[in-house]
């Protein structure tokens, strides 16, 4: 299977992504309050327009893959839907008008996510609510009914159940819940399920913990929606199988947390975070043999293809506010300068033997890199393809079986990387993905 294909997007973290449904244009937030749409041109994502409405930070964006339209929220209080209409200054192009929706939260919201039929989607906030919105189309307006109780913090991520109707969400009270969001007049009464049969609006269909009280960062329903997965602070993923005796599995890592998951197939999911490397957890036996896999990232074993990376903006690559290589201010184009922005996007150190050192508990510095000599202001690179926190994981291809066959991440170091989902290979690096980002800081290599 091949590697990885790898797109350098921007050297700002990218907070969030979503694909249009040819996978032609990529809709990102380049941590900021603008929403930018690439498009790809030959192994490249070139920026080719900007959703501009939000005041403040964009925090989560949902393109719909039926539809054909996007949902963006922010950090402002506000939600946006976005339709391509023709423009009426040049009838033969299209842009993006902006449809309002009515939230009704007073804090930031967090999350946001389409129902599989994408005719009502959900928002998460810190408002301790969850607005479940539909269109109403006499006002031409989205409309919300807001799921509340018993919520006790800021709800960090939600996720539909196949049947259109109940609702997942992980939150900062430690807790991952299901809901009813169930919508009159929008919603056919559903069939009965593992989780009810009777689900009126906020309903509680089920509650569950993390292992050690951690904030629940991801939550995902399977394909077939009678599991789910939710990750927490404390480095868990946790299974459940509900019933009128749930079955709950968690696997407790000694790596860093994951804060964004997703389901491959009925018995695999794909989580990735602050490790910086996708992780691979498969269901190899009866209920209780959910295990970790490995990793996807098999960058230390093998050079990673990388794709040319492309502008930001639009102008020659190394450009101020491009993504290239060096850039052209002027008298900051020097080492010193570099090597705090380097530092900055990459969260790279200056002592990298020290660091290593650190990791492993040894009590003297050792060397970075069998073979290489660690110069002094050197910028250490990590031995992932990912050089900071993943910060979402979202399905890319489907297989013939209906599985995913691939998955894209983007990351706080700025890029895009799409990954095949390959059990041979992550069973490879099992052993490497067992220790986790301190494995990967053991063969740092010195980037001058």
């Amino acid at each position: 299977m091949s590697g990885p294909e790898v797109y350098q997007l921007a050297q700002s973290p990218v907070t969030a992504h979503s694909f249009s449904p040819d996978k032609e244009q990529l809709a990102v937030s380049l941590n900021s309050n603008e929403v930018t749409i690439f498009s790809r041109k030959g192994g490249a994502w070139d920026p080719i327009d900007t959703l501009p409405d939000h005041d403040k930070l964009v925090t989560s964006i949902d393109w719909a893959p039926k539809t054909n339209r996007i949902v963006t929220c922010s950090q402002d209080r506000n939600a946006y839907v976005w339709t391509q209409v023709p423009d009426p200054q040049q009838g033969n192009a299209l842009v993006w008008k902006p449809t309002l929706v009515l939230l009704r939260i007073n804090r930031a919201a967090t999350a946001v996510k389409w129902s599989p039929k994408e005719d009502k989607f959900a928002v998460a906030s810190g408002a301790r609510a969850i607005a479940v919105c539909s269109f109403d189309a006499d006002n031409d307006w989205w409309v919300s009914k807001l799921l509340k109780k018993p919520i006790r913090s800021t709800v960090l991520s939600i996720d539909w159940h196949p049947n259109n109707v109940l609702l997942a969400a992980g939150s900062a009270d430690f807790k991952a819940r299901v809901f009813s969001a169930y919508v009159k007049d929008v919603d056919k009464k559903p069939a009965p399920s593992v989780w009810g049969e009777k689900l009126p609006f906020n309903t509680v269909c089920g509650e569950y913990s993390s292992t050690s009280g951690g904030w629940v960062h991801t939550v995902g329903f399977s394909p077939s929606g009678d599991v789910l997965a939710f990750a927490s602070h404390d480095s868990s993923v946790t299974i459940v199988y509900p019933g009128a005796t749930p079955t709950i599995i968690s696997i407790k890592m000694s790596t860093l947390p994951y804060v964004a998951l997703t389901w491959v197939s009925e018995q695999s999911i794909v989580a990735a975070g602050h490790d910086c490397q996708p992780m691979l957890f498969a269901l190899t036996g009866d209920e209780n043999q959910w295990r970790l896999i490995g990793s996807l990232d098999d960058s230390v074993s093998a050079p990673v293809a990388s794709s040319p990376i492309s502008n930001l903006r639009g102008g020659a690559p190394g450009a101020r506010g491009g993504s290239g290589g060096a850039s052209a201010i002027g008298r900051l184009n020097n080492e010193a300068f570099n090597r705090f922005k380097s530092a900055d996007s990459r969260g790279g150190v200056s002592s990298p033997s020290l660091l290593q050192a650190q990791m492993t508990g040894s009590s003297s510095p050792v060397s970075a890199v069998s073979g290489s000599s660690t110069a002094v202001g050197g910028i250490t690179e990590m031995m992932t393809v990912h050089q900071n926190t993943i910060t979402s994981v979202r399905p890319y291809e489907f297989g013939h079986d209906g599985s995913v066959a691939r998955v894209s991440t983007t990351g706080v170091d700025g890029k895009l990387v799409v990954w095949p989902v390959d059990f041979a290979s992550a069973a490879a690096n099992g052993a490497g993905a067992a220790g986790g980002l301190a494995s990967k800081l053991a063969g740092m290599s010195i980037r001058r």
